[in-house]
């Protein structure tokens, strides 16, 4: 049995554009929703689609054309605590040392939250369960589950997790059988 699990990054929104902490309600800004309906016939064809349950998420699905996609909370993006809602440069001119210990420790979470470490366990528990499965599922989330799969999938440090970057509607593809995963990083979602 293969497994295929395309990950999709939510399109463009208020809150990555300003590097905001996002509370899951944050919406797609016009011309994400846009860029989204324009590339929705570059997917490919999918058993199943889901998405992390932000806003930005499940908009981003729905202008993809993939209906109503169901929300997995197993998805969910990091849980900042009590930043969420804030900018990195209002924490990070509040909170300098805890921002930097943040970053620098994967096991950290000086805001109360869910740790880095604690994420890419989350995910990779997920893409086990997901490696039962047969076939394709297109799931749309958050650029920290994409950056999380990646590190589960290549066996990385949690440290490797900011060393990834993930741009808005890209999509990460990875294939395997018996939980072994093989990564595919990054097709534009312009291109088929």
């Amino acid at each position: 049995m293969t497994s295929r699990v395309t990950f999709i990054s939510a399109a463009m929104s208020p809150s990555l554009r300003k590097a905001r902490f996002d509370d899951g309600t944050s919406p797609l800004e016009d011309g994400g929703a846009a860029r989204a309906r324009a590339v929705a016939g570059a997917l490919p064809s999918a058993d199943r689609a889901v998405t992390s349950p932000s806003l930005r998420c499940r908009e981003t699905a729905a202008a993809l054309g993939l209906g109503v996609a169901e929300p997995c909370a197993e998805l969910a993006g990091l849980d900042t605590g009590r930043w969420r809602g804030l900018t990195l440069d209002e924490v990070g001119a509040a909170e300098p040392e805890a921002v930097a210990r943040w970053l620098a420790d994967p096991a950290a979470a000086p805001h109360g939250g869910e740790s880095v470490r604690d994420l890419c366990l989350r995910i990779g528990r997920w893409l086990d369960t997901a490696s039962l499965t047969d076939g394709h599922t297109l799931a749309v989330v958050e650029p920290d589950v994409v950056r999380a799969a990646v590190v589960h999938v290549l066996g990385a440090p949690a440290a490797a997790f900011w060393r990834a970057d993930v741009r808005p509607l890209t999509a990460t593809g990875i294939s395997g059988r018996a939980g072994r995963w093989n990564l595919g990083l990054g097709r534009p979602l312009d291109r088929p």
